[in-house]
């Protein structure tokens, strides 16, 4: 679940049966659609080779749906996080949870 799943991918489903079945109807992002990844190697013998793709990526939808929480005061808890699910969140806030401007740190 990278930041593309979160912002754009979603498998759909029908009565519990998956709609996108190929990639004729599933949409993944193409390299214009998602931000440019600079990688930098760093050397270090005193570590054995690891994996470095997969455990960063799994939080990114939490970390997204926080931040659109903590701008907004609306909890989105499904994927991907549109413009119209974040919309219609923020429209479906509880009154009480709005951000207060005046309490934020400075």
């Amino acid at each position: 679940m990278g930041l593309g799943y979160t912002l754009s991918e979603e498998l759909r489903f029908l009565g519990g049966e998956v709609l996108d079945r190929n990639f004729g109807t599933y949409e993944i992002p193409s390299f214009s659609r998602v931000p440019r990844i600079e990688v930098v190697f760093v050397k270090n013998d005193a570590l054995a080779p690891q994996g470095g793709g997969e455990p960063p990526i799994t939080t990114t939808g939490a970390v997204i749906a926080n931040a659109i929480f903590d701008a907004t005061g609306a909890r989105l808890f499904r994927l991907p996080m549109t413009p119209d699910r974040v919309r219609a969140a923020i429209a479906a806030r509880p009154a009480a949870r709005l951000p207060d401007a005046a309490a934020a740190p400075i």
